[in-house]
């Protein structure tokens, strides 16, 4: 039996958005309404409307009279969105180092320990859950609701779960990436938002980098004075 399409619609959204977000769905993957019914439980109507708001928001492109697919950033809309990441998360670091202690603060000091023992350890595969919870509770940490609004629809745009793992994967960036997760909350503890706004926005870069390797230095004016 069918569930009401008005009560799936919120929840096979989020669902059907954390599929694409993760890599679950990968970029190109064709999405067929049928398929996605049958899976969901839904008819076809819910399914329609939820990719068409999937097409607003960056993740889907609908191709009339061929089918609706996984949208694949262009390496142009990744630097911008990235671009956009540094200076949303350098703020946030910047203001939730204003805060002071606060609940955010623990779950951040437990999470590097955590990612710490993951880096060593080599788990690709837990570390790129800790660093999604690093940058999200960050961001919390801010307390800034138009910020957390924003960097949201940011995150949806650039799947950047699925990225993440890409970049984990070469050689010494696990290593690298948990020591800047270090400096970025040793100033935050020590008070300091200007260089906890640097180091994360230097971290970020950093992983704009690996993201685009081996074209990093000469794309997209991505490379900076030194």
């Amino acid at each position: 039996m069918h569930v009401n399409a008005e009560s799936a619609a919120p929840t096979l959204l989020a669902r059907l958005r954390d599929k694409i977000t993760t890599g679950e769905f990968e970029p190109g993957a064709p999405l067929s309404e049928v398929s996605l019914a049958q899976e969901f439980d839904v008819s076809r109507t819910p399914i329609r409307e939820v990719l068409k708001q999937l097409q607003l928001e960056g993740l889907v492109e609908i191709r009339p009279k061929v089918g609706t697919f996984v949208r694949e950033p262009t390496r142009r809309e990744i630097v911008e969105l990235f671009q956009l990441k540094e200076v949303l998360e350098g703020l946030g670091a910047a203001l939730m180092a204003r805060r002071g202690p606060c609940a955010q603060l623990e779950i951040l000091e437990r999470n590097v320990d955590e990612s710490e023992r993951s880096a060593a350890a080599g788990d690709a595969d837990a570390y790129a859950v800790q660093v999604k919870e690093f940058h999200e509770t960050l961001v919390l940490g801010a307390d800034n609701n138009k910020l957390v609004e924003q960097y949201g629809r940011l995150m949806n745009q650039l799947a950047y779960f699925r990225l993440v793992r890409k970049t984990l994967e070469h050689p010494g960036r696990v290593s690298a990436s948990s020591g800047e997760h270090r400096l970025i909350l040793t100033h935050i503890q020590e008070k300091d938002p200007f260089g906890a706004e640097n180091a994360m926005r230097s971290h970020v870069f950093a992983s704009t980098q690996e993201l685009l390797v081996p074209d990093t230095k000469t794309t997209l004016s991505l490379a900076r004075e030194k």
